[in-house]
């Protein structure tokens, strides 16, 4: 078994959080856009996601649909 502490983990999430951020800025698109496009109707998981908001944190399927939205390899959030 492999060891990783929370601190770890959060960190990852932390990173691939920022890393959505900016390319969607740097796409020029809005959360609520992305949020819309991945089908949620409100840009709260898209902003908490980034912010850290109560643990809120993208999932696999999240980062597919984003990466299709901001046509990108989902490799990029992981750099």
């Amino acid at each position: 078994m492999c060891d990783f502490t929370k601190a770890e983990i959060e960190k990852f999430h932390h990173k691939i959080a920022q890393n959505v951020a900016r390319i969607r800025k740097a796409k020029g698109v809005s959360q609520l856009e992305l949020s819309l496009k991945i089908g949620y109707k409100s840009c709260s998981l898209v902003g908490g996601a980034e912010a850290g908001y109560k643990k809120i944190h993208f999932n696999l399927e999240h980062l597919y649909k984003i990466a299709k939205v901001l046509e990108i390899d989902i490799k990029e959030f992981f750099k």
